[in-house]
């Protein structure tokens, strides 16, 4: 190779153009650009060499500039028309005289810049082009719009994200929620692997993102990690900083079906012929429901009333949500799915749709409602007498709340001695099943809410209209239960094992209150579900089935079906195979909910303990973990919290102390907390 050759090289990709100077050894040329600067070229970097005169490094400029009126590539398709039914390869050079009736520098270099750069007509065989085939070009053709639809979508969706982190708001896109919902079901990775604990840290090596989450991510200059995937959803407002992980990564269904909601509109608009032709009347009564303030699903009402024999006669009316489906339509299918409404800090997932829930099926104020209607006569003792199950009418008279309820036995109202005579039997009846064997387990309930970005934490009070109405739900249980056992009829019965408590003189060993409590806690067994009656021995019942939520829970649901079903003297809607089979998915489910509810309570939690770092809490140290380590269970006396801590000293179960947070980070699931001493503690 001559000093002057003008040649082409590439720098990092760039096409470049320089003079040859002088050898850089045996192999290599020293070769200068444009600019002046020099370049040792080995010959394989040499992409092309400017044949027919001398050139210097000042003349690159003025040879480009001829050049670059014959850049156009639209003037390769002639002459690939041209060539390629023959197929016959062709130079830079023959392209030159092909396109521009010459074949000197400028043009045989034009030529060759259109080849090497053309992705579609012609493709490089050695020093030469070969024209591709008609189909291969309209193949190209094809990839090559799809890849400029591609780049286009991708450019639209970059301005549209830095819309949303600047605030703007934003019409996402179908392409764009695809985009976005890899990346969230990428980041919900975070809530299953924490619980299953692996480390937070090693995510992205145990989880590697997906293909398109690892483009998306890329391409928004964003880590590809789960945590990195979390935050960008919060930075685009897609998702709220404490997302409910764990409710997106289960199962539950949020949403209903278009189709299951407009089942629920056609059964609200034109409900089905009643199957209960003989409904019991009594929309005499006085009936009170009694709830939450927040409730809106109401499913019981009690009754109490004087019969001519002196005697007296509770009443337990059950919401009938029945009325308005049958076993393996789309309303039953789809509550069997969900398994149970799912009551979270943030609100509360429905099992039916909310039109129906929260309308008909709810017994509601003022309004005449069906029902299924236990009628109960307890004798002195509190056991049950006497007892009738009737399909409906009521009209609940009063709404109240636990509180309402409260102040009226509080303060004796004597317009309303129904409440009282209720409160009684309830009294005499938790006195019959303690003498049955019951057992009482009383620890601090916590129960948060979130609104907005406000956290509460309160304790649920155990109190008098509480016991009252969950002593009448367990007595509706009971009797729905010996109707079932008395006709065998196959339903959802609850039992629990007895338990195996401690010895009395262990017990006694162990400070009173929460610790024993929580002693005997461990000790309780699982309840369990079966088509047979089965002791309930934390009851103190000899057998006992769930009737009384039936707008919120699918086992609940199936008892009404069983039992409406031999009320009316027909075939039972389930078997008891086929009911043994879905009471064993339906549990499946449920167990998926608490396990989503007890998450979703736990992570506001320590959240809500982050927010107050400097916070001073009473502490009662209620049992060992780890005694080899000093990890304990402690309780969080003000708001009914049971978290673990690691101890730094010796220290007796039943202690008080004082604790502040240390480190609180609810997403990774991690708490720990600090002693403070007196003094400090003043300060």
């Amino acid at each position: 190779m001559e000093k002057g050759t003008l040649v082409e090289f590439r720098v990092q990709g760039d096409r470049r153009l320089g003079v040859v100077d002088r050898p850089d050894g045996k192999t290599r040329w020293f070769v200068v650009d444009e600019r002046g600067q020099s370049h040792s070229l080995a010959p394989r970097q040499i992409t092309y060499t400017v044949n027919g005169q001398s050139y210097k490094p000042a003349d690159i400029a003025s040879f480009l500039e001829q050049v670059k009126p014959y850049l156009d590539p639209s003037s390769l398709e002639i002459a690939w028309e041209l060539l390629v039914e023959d197929g016959e390869t062709v130079t830079p050079a023959a392209m030159a005289n092909l396109l521009f009736s010459q074949s000197d520098g400028p043009h045989c270099y034009a030529a060759h810049c259109l080849l090497s750069d053309d992705k579609l007509y012609f493709k490089q065989k050695g020093d030469a082009y070969e024209p591709r085939t008609t189909t291969q070009v309209a193949e190209r053709k094809h990839q090559l719009e799809v890849e400029s639809q591609k780049a286009k979508g991708q450019q639209e969706f970059l301005a549209r994200v830095e819309q949303a982190l600047s605030g703007e708001a934003v019409e996402w896109q179908r392409h764009d929620r695809q985009r976005l919902e890899a990346i969230e079901k990428y980041a919900a990775l975070v809530a299953d692997v924490v619980r299953m604990g692996v480390n937070y840290d090693s995510l992205p090596r145990a989880y590697p993102p997906p293909g398109p989450v690892l483009e998306t991510m890329t391409m928004l200059g964003r880590p590809a990690t789960p945590q990195g995937a979390f935050q960008l959803l919060v930075d685009l407002g897609w998702w709220s900083p404490n997302e409910n992980l764990f409710l997106r990564r289960s199962s539950i269904p949020v949403q209903f079906p278009s189709k299951v909601l407009e089942v629920a509109q056609q059964r609200l608009d034109s409900p089905p012929s009643d199957l209960d032709t003989d409904r019991l009347d009594l929309t005499h009564l006085k009936v009170y429901t009694i709830d939450d303030e927040s409730t809106t699903e109401i499913d019981d009402g009690l009754s109490w009333e004087l019969l001519p024999d002196g005697r007296e006669r509770l009443w337990v009316h059950i919401a009938d949500p029945t009325r308005l489906l049958v076993p393996e339509d789309d309303l039953d299918l789809e509550a069997r799915k969900r398994g149970s409404t799912v009551y979270l800090p943030t609100g509360m997932v429905p099992m039916f749709p909310e039109v129906l829930a929260t309308g008909p099926m709810s017994l509601v104020q003022g309004r005449v409602c069906c029902a299924l209607s236990f009628g109960i006569v307890l004798d002195t003792t509190g056991q049950v007498e006497d007892y009738s199950i009737h399909p409906s009418f009521i009209k609940p008279t009063y709404r109240l709340t636990y509180e309402d309820v409260d102040e009226m036995l509080e303060l004796g109202v004597q317009a309303e001695p129904e409440i009282a005579a209720i409160a009684m039997w309830a009294k005499r009846r938790k006195t019959w099943r303690y003498a049955q064997g019951a057992i009482s387990i009383n620890m601090p309930e916590a129960t948060i809410k979130v609104k907005g970005d406000e956290i509460s934490i309160d304790i649920l009070d155990d109190s008098s209209s509480r016991q009252l109405v969950a002593e009448m739900m367990i007595l509706a249980g009971e009797v729905a239960a010996r109707y079932g056992q008395a006709h065998k009829i196959p339903l959802p019965f609850r039992g629990q094992p007895q338990p195996e408590l401690p010895p009395e003189e262990e017990l006694l060993q162990l400070p009173a209150g929460f610790v024993r409590a929580c002693a005997m806690r461990r000790c309780m067994p699982k309840s369990e579900m079966s088509i047979t009656p089965v002791r309930h021995a934390g009851l103190g019942l000899d057998t006992y089935t769930q009737a009384t939520s039936p707008i919120r829970r699918y086992s609940d649901l199936l008892t009404h079906f069983q039992l409406k079903a031999h009320l009316r003297g027909q075939v039972l809607p389930f078997s008891a195979e086929q009911l043994k089979e879905v009471m064993m998915t339906v549990t499946s489910i449920t167990q998926e909910v608490t396990m989503v509810e007890r998450q979703t309570n736990r992570y506001y939690a320590l959240e809500y303990l982050r927010r107050y770092p400097e916070q001073v809490w009473q502490v009662t140290v209620l049992m060992w973990l780890r005694e080899d380590s000093n990890l304990a269970l402690i309780l969080l006396e003000d708001l009914g919290l049971q978290l673990p801590m690691s101890f730094r000293r010796s220290v007796s179960l039943g202690e008080q102390l004082l604790v502040k947070v240390s480190l609180a980070d609810p997403q990774k699931d991690m708490i720990h907390f600090q002693e403070i001493i007196y003094q400090e503690a003043l300060n």
